[in-house]
């Protein structure tokens, strides 16, 4: 098990990235209120967000609380742009950086002492070079561990640089809110807060077991580590792996066409965003299918290059069960799935990489970034609305995520 014992992992995150980079692309909004998008506000700029505006808050709401707002479209290729750039300088920094979203990353600085400085100077310059490279004010948390130095650059935000040291992590964890604990959803929060737990302190209190009795085994092991500073898990580039692919389990009724092509729309939609927010892209699709009798089948099409693109993945999954289509009417269908091989690692892309940056690998950036950020739900597909609301497939148990991440 990996255990630091020195403050050098770094968490660095622009500040309100989409009001950011719309300030930096048009100097007359600095220092001015900035709302990113009308119908739901996709982000606001910190000078919005004295007034009380936040993502994922009505357009309508947000111009009511700040009327001299000035409210833009989103521009993914700036998005898309300014985030290769940003990634640019995180990998001129550290020699191990792992993305975590379009403009946020961990920074692995372990041994660069005489090379580069100490974390605090390393993290000085990084901030530096992000304003003068790429325009956008960054902040980051310096600590012995990921979890502490992700709600070090919270607390720090914005344009701040804060460094726990090994022997203040207690100090300056346990006056928090709960709500900082990376990795406290909403619901173990609320959780929390009905049983008078306010504090990272008071939450460091009670023993493993409560914890369990009161948030489920795992949650509660989780929690408890966290609260008490542990956290073994290092700083990752990326792990290699052979195939992602998801599946649903379909009822015994006949299913349309239109059904079907619903629940394959979601499905690719979910292997796609892994793969993207994994760094990877694929050659080969491959469908899954199990009939009316049970007797399993694939059918598999590889690509002419690797991609993540949802749109290029869908037409080859399209195509393939449209081959099907007569033997699934005869025999009828229990189980969908499909499943990306031939992974590559997607060395030059971020963490939301896009494809050759044409405009359907921007769109998928910035969706799964709405999404990451907000909750899936924020963003649907028009044929799942179309469909009705239950044709999102559910997750076979092998699927179920261990815990989910915290909303931002």
């Amino acid at each position: 098990m990996f255990v630091s014992h020195e403050a050098t992992i770094l968490h660095a995150d622009v500040d309100a990235f989409f009001a950011s980079v719309a300030q930096r692309d048009d100097p007359a909004l600095l220092g001015k209120p900035v709302i990113v998008g009308s119908g739901v506000v996709l982000a606001a700029s910190y000078e919005a967000r004295a007034y009380g505006v936040r993502s994922a808050m009505g357009g309508a709401k947000a111009r009511r609380l700040c009327p001299q707002a000035a409210v833009v479209s989103p521009s993914f290729s700036s998005y898309v742009e300014a985030g290769k750039a940003l990634f640019a300088v995180f990998r001129e920094t550290a020699p191990v950086v792992e993305g975590l979203s379009m403009e946020e990353a961990f920074l692995d600085v372990r041994g660069l002492e005489r090379i580069s400085g100490s974390p605090r100077e390393i993290a000085a310059h990084l901030r530096r070079e992000v304003r003068e490279q790429v325009g956008l004010p960054l902040t980051v948390g310096v600590a012995r561990t990921k979890s502490l130095a992700k709600v070090a650059s919270s607390v720090a935000k914005p344009q701040g640089l804060l460094v726990v040291a090994p022997e203040g992590e207690r100090a300056f964890l346990h006056p928090l809110r709960v709500e900082r604990l990376w990795g406290a959803g909403p619901a173990t929060v609320a959780r929390l807060h009905a049983h008078g737990i306010a504090t990272v302190g008071q939450l460091a209190a009670l023993s493993e077991a409560e914890l369990m009795t009161l948030l489920g085994k795992a949650t509660g092991r989780h929690i408890h580590a966290l609260a008490h500073s542990r956290d073994p898990r290092r700083v990752r580039a990326g792990r290699r792996r052979r195939s992602i692919g998801s599946q649903s389990a379909l009822g015994r009724g006949a299913h349309t066409p239109q059904e079907l092509d619903a629940v394959l729309v979601a499905l690719v939609d979910r292997v796609t965003r892994r793969m993207r927010k994994g760094q990877h892209a694929g050659r080969t699709v491959v469908l899954r299918l199990r009939f009316g009798d049970y007797a399993r089948a694939t059918r598999s099409r590889t690509l002419a290059r690797a991609t993540a693109a949802t749109a290029t993945i869908l037409e080859a999954a399209r195509a393939l069960l449209a081959a099907v289509a007569a033997t699934i009417a005869r025999r009828g269908l229990t189980l969908l799935g499909i499943t990306v091989t031939n992974l590559e690692a997607a060395e030059d892309q971020l963490a939301l990489p896009v494809d050759d940056l044409t405009a359907g690998g921007a769109l998928d950036a910035a969706v799964d970034d709405v999404r990451e950020r907000f909750g899936h739900a924020v963003v649907t597909r028009a044929v799942l609305l179309e469909a009705g609301e239950d044709v999102s497939p559910a997750l076979d148990p092998a699927e179920q995520p261990r815990r989910r991440p915290a909303r931002r």
